[in-house]
This record gives structure tokens, sequence and C-alpha cells, in this order.
């Protein structure tokens, strides 16, 4: 079982991730350039960091990139996609998800950590928690405001696609636990099959005790263990 990370010009926690699935969980993991061919992996991780700068918008040209398409093709058999913060937004220009990513509503770039709900456990990367858990992860994103129109929204509802929501220490979606502007507190969502998911917090950062925290350890944990099951 290995997993890939891909790697933009402008990725900067690439190694992070390589870090936790390949040293903290001990699956053997590789960094995939943007321009090398996609092999034969079990999971694949977009990492956060600025592709391409940011330009047009974030993860607007990434999301264009020919290896995308291998992600697609990837994702479409049901094998498992994790974009982290520029990731999300990566997979969103791409249409792998639904939605979009905008400015902050605060226009500056936002550093810190916040409290999520667990909204869905039945996914490839949310097993390991409880329905309604508050968890702790670190944010850290200016274009991280999430958008959908109401009609987008209410399938996203209907069909249970939101996976995480910014809440306050009590597991309340109050404006003030809303960082960003974020429509109805969206943090994370996923595709219809449970198998993509796409997140502005950084469960990386969040995945040793050393950090501050390791909440986050279990996304990768879930997702390991969803792979080794195909």
């Amino acid at each position: 079982m290995t997993f890939a990370v891909i790697r933009f010009g402008g990725s900067n926690c690439d190694l992070d991730v390589y870090h936790v699935l390949n040293d903290v969980l001990g699956a053997p993991t590789d960094l995939v350039w943007y321009k090398d061919p996609v092999g034969e992996y079990d999971g694949i991780v977009i990492p956060g960091g600025f592709s391409y700068g940011d330009y047009l918008r974030a993860g607007a040209i990434a999301a264009r990139t020919p290896i995308m398409n291998s992600v697609k093709q990837f994702a479409s058999v049901g094998k498992p996609v994790l974009g982290i913060c520029n990731g999300f937004q990566i997979l969103v220009e791409s249409g792998l998800l639904s939605g979009a990513l905008s400015t902050n509503e605060y226009p500056k770039f936002c550093c810190k950590w916040v409290d999520l709900r667990i909204e869905k456990t039945d996914t490839t990367f949310t097993s390991k928690f409880k329905k309604g858990e508050v968890v702790r992860m670190p944010i850290a994103h200016k274009e991280g405001n999430f958008f959908a129109d109401s009609d987008t929204l209410k399938s996203m509802n209907l069909h249970q696609r939101v996976a995480f929501r910014y809440v306050d220490s009590e597991g309340d979606a109050t404006a003030s636990a809303n960082p960003n502007g974020s429509v109805e507190n969206i943090a994370g969502v996923v595709n219809k099959t449970g198998n993509v998911l796409g997140m502005m917090p950084h469960p990386e950062r969040a995945s040793e005790s050393v950090l501050g925290g390791d909440d986050g350890f279990r996304i990768f944990e879930s997702m390991v263990e969803y792979a080794d099951r195909l």
C-alpha cells in the first residue's frame, strides 16, 4: 500500500503530509511532482500551499494541469483523494467537489486554531470520529470562504456532503466561530461517494501531540484503513 502527495510549484505542506503518512502512520508515501505520471497508488493527497502563486484564483491554474485528469480518474474508481487548504481549492476548481472558495470575509491571511464539529462519519476520512464530536485543528489561509448557491447547499445538506463545520467550544456553529465567512460555517465537504474530501483546516499540523493537538491524525488514519480494505 503506497500513497502519493502531489507537489505543485508553490506547495509548502507537502513534507508535513509526507511525514504524517510515511513516518507517523508507517504508510509508504511518494512525493509526486505534478509533471510526472501518477502511478499505481492507494490514495492521493493534494497538500496546502500557494500553487502558481494563487494567480487568477487560488487553485485555478493547478486544477487545469494534466495531472488532475489522472486524479479525476483515480477518484472515479473509488480511491481516496484528500485536498487540504490549497488542495481543497484545487479540488473545487477542478470540479471534483461542489462550491467555490473566495477571499476571507475579513480579507487578510488567517492563521489560528479552530474548533470543528464532525458532521459525517461514514466517509473515507472520518470513520475514526463520532458524529457531533468537536475537534481542534489549525487553519492558515486567505481564500477559505466557502460558498455555494442555495440549490447546491440544499443538495449538499440533503445528501450529507458537509464533513466539518466551524463551531465554538460548545459545538455551536455561531457567527463568531466562523473564521472566514464560509456559508453555513462549512469547513470541509465530500463528494457523493465520500472518497474525495476537501478541507481548509490542516490535519497534518494536528497529527502529533507535540504540535499542540493530534485530532487531525484520525483523518489520515481513517484514509489508510479505508485504502487497506480496497
